[in-house]
Formats: structure tokens, sequence, C-alpha cells
């Protein structure tokens, strides 16, 4: 940039306008602010002044251009980490997600098989129960037998014995 400016009749820099826009403001200002030919749509401008202008432009063009590129690519890029960045939080979301259900799948079914376990394993314990409590009362029985049978045999023999005794006593 230089610090000569040219100034058009309508104070309008024209000299080195700021990038690609002011560029573009400078050329509608010179056609906007230009003589108007009398009894026509026409202007007289400047030739060497727009074709001034006009090389400006096509000098800030690709500059701009580039620098729109390269806006865009580190757009783009940081998209495409942003989306994979996206990508992978929602990958590892559902397959934490995915793990919660199959996990509150598993506990509940875990539940569920120890519920059954506990109720076999009481009805298990209930007959083993009675089972018990049968043959422990059959035994007594059986033992309850046995007894009276002994003392049937305990009092037949003291029976005897008294009959003895009562024979042999001397006043008898």
């Amino acid at each position: 940039m230089t610090d000569q400016t040219a100034t058009g009749e309508d104070g309008f820099d024209r000299s080195q306008p700021e990038g690609l826009t002011g560029i573009l403001d400078a050329l509608t200002a010179t056609v906007t602010h230009a003589r108007a030919m009398p009894m026509s749509s026409s202007v007289l401008i400047n030739r060497a002044e727009l074709l001034d202008l006009l090389d400006q432009a096509r000098d800030v063009l690709p500059t701009q251009l580039s620098q729109a590129d390269d806006v865009l690519a580190a757009a783009g890029a940081a998209r495409g980490v942003a989306q994979a960045d996206a990508d992978a939080i929602l990958a590892a979301a559902r397959a934490q997600a995915t793990e919660l259900v199959d996990a509150e799948h598993v506990t509940i079914a875990a539940h569920e098989r120890a519920a059954e376990i506990i109720a076999a394993a009481e009805g298990v314990a209930e007959g083993l129960r009675r089972d018990a409590d049968d043959y422990c009362d059959r035994r007594l029985g059986d033992f309850e037998i046995d007894l009276g049978k002994v003392l049937a045999q305990v009092q037949a023999g003291r029976a005897k014995l008294a009959n003895r005794l009562a024979d042999a006593e001397p006043g008898a």
C-alpha cells in the first residue's frame, strides 16, 4: 500500500482500496458519480482510473480466493474432526447404553433365576424335612412297640418273680 491518495471528484479514495470489497465499492462509486452525458443514460468514465481499479481487483482476487479456499479447507477439516468426534461420542454412548441394557437384562434374569433356585431349594428342603419327620415318626413308633414289648416282658418277669417270692415266703 502506498501513502499516495487519488481522490476522485466525489471525494472517494480510489488509489489503494482495501481488499476486493473495497475495490468493488470504488468501482461502484466511480460509475455512480461519473458525469452524465446530456440527454442520455450514458456516463463519462475515466478509462485509466477504471482500468486501474480492475487491475487491482484482478491482483486481489487470487489472494482473496486462496484465503477463502484456506478458510473453507480449515472449516472443512474442523467439521471433519468435529464429525469424527461426534461419531465417536455417539458410538461410545450407544455401546454404553447397550451395556447398561444388557446388564439390566442380565441382572433381571439373574434375580429371576435366583428366585427359581431359592424356591426349588425351599421345596426340596420341605420335602426332606417331611421325609425326615416321617422317618423319625416311624422309628419312634417302632421303638414304642419294642418298648411296649420290653415293658410287657419286664412286667411278666416281675410278676413271675413276685409269684415265686410269694410261694417261697414262709408263711404262705
